[in-house]
């Protein structure tokens, strides 16, 4: 009997110590950056500005990675552009569903368009995941862009499909990790944006444990490069919380006014860690370079407005305002120049070469 109960015990014993050892191995560890660590980040990287860029001939992420549609004319002369008024990043949208369907063409690409940056003295901000806009999308030929619509044919990733397909997380935990493999050294990138806006489209909280995840897959990998995720809304206080407490480095979007933006940098400040806001410039709003850009710069925080070339996205249209008939909008919302090169304002490229030192 005493022997019997021996075993037993010792059975229990080791099942107790084989479950504990697989929750070990399953509970993720943060390999989040000292705080030391981020710092001397900023001040190797200095001063970041740049442009949210999509070419002028695509309409989403996808027409921008596809094969067929991968434009390395249209990047090259816009990059150029960008590079002629002095900006030395740009911050770029990948989706996973170019990726599955062409893991290393996908991955030849992304090579490729980071030689073409890099000849122009631009590093890159690539970004996985996004909330925001159409909520499905398909592989090969992409919409035409609807006349007078923001972002008519811009794509979520992963969207809807995570909610219906029980697979596609492991898609998407083989997608990121790859990637992060693949150019985890590369130092023609500056940033990993893992998630843009979480929470976006209503999604709120729905968005958390996809936001978790690809923190945990970037961790595993641990890039040369920071990780991070974006503030963008106040109210999403638990999507907040885990952004502010995991990001080797503080991102945030901000299209408001000298004054409200000023009070976001004061909160983040807090954090000790270099900031990057990588999202602002909304004219309409009075967000602007003549306003936004000379703050930025005193406080020496990234600044990387949304867009460089008006084009098929359609965000020189506002957000809520269409125009139907597709006539030129009295004041653009976005971007900085015509799809020929030319300024839509030369008084604002006139400022941001003299911000930058450009000549």
């Amino acid at each position: 009997m005493r022997k019997t109960f021996l075993i037993m015990l010792t059975a229990l014993i080791g099942a107790l110590v084989a479950c504990q050892t697989q929750q070990k191995k399953t509970v993720p560890v943060s390999n989040r950056w000292t705080e030391i660590r981020a710092q001397q980040w900023g001040t190797k990287n200095g001063w970041l500005r740049g442009s949210n860029f999509n070419p002028s001939t695509a309409i989403n992420q996808l027409e921008t990675w596809q094969a067929e549609s991968f434009d390395t004319t249209t990047i090259n002369r816009e990059l150029g552009w960008a590079e002629g008024i002095g900006m030395n990043v740009m911050r770029v949208y990948l989706h996973h569903l170019a990726w599955e369907v062409d893991r290393e063409g996908f991955k030849k690409r992304m090579d490729c368009f980071l030689g073409i940056a890099s000849k122009h003295g631009i590093k890159t901000v690539f970004v996985f995941f996004d909330d925001c806009w159409n909520p499905t999308y398909k592989a090969g030929k992409q919409p035409d862009p609807k006349p007078g619509v923001h972002n008519s044919g811009w794509v979520r990733d992963p969207g809807e499909l995570l909610y219906t397909d029980k697979t596609l997380i492991n898609t998407l935990e083989a997608y990121v990790k790859d990637v992060l493999t693949t150019f985890k050294d590369d130092k023609r990138i500056a940033i990993w944006d893992l998630y843009n806006e979480p929470g976006n489209s209503n999604y709120g909280d729905r968005s958390l444990p996809l936001l978790k995840k690809v923190f945990e897959w970037g961790w595993e990998v641990r890039p040369s490069q920071p990780l991070s995720s974006g503030v963008w809304n106040l109210s999403l206080k638990k999507l907040n919380k885990f952004q502010i407490e995991n990001s080797d480095i503080i991102t945030y979007h901000n299209y408001e006014a000298p004054e409200k933006h000023l009070a976001a940098i004061d909160t983040l400040k807090r954090y000790n860690r270099p900031l990057v806001c990588t999202e602002y410039m909304a004219r309409r709003n009075n967000s602007l370079f003549g306003n936004i850009m000379p703050l930025l710069k005193q406080q020496n925080i990234g600044a990387i407005n949304w867009g460089l070339v008006g084009g098929k996205s359609n965000t020189k249209y506002a957000w809520d305002e269409p125009i139907p008939d597709g006539s030129e909008p009295k004041l653009w919302f976005h971007e900085i120049f015509h799809s020929d090169g030319t300024p839509y304002k030369m008084e604002e490229v006139n400022l941001i070469k003299n911000l930058t030192g450009s000549k």
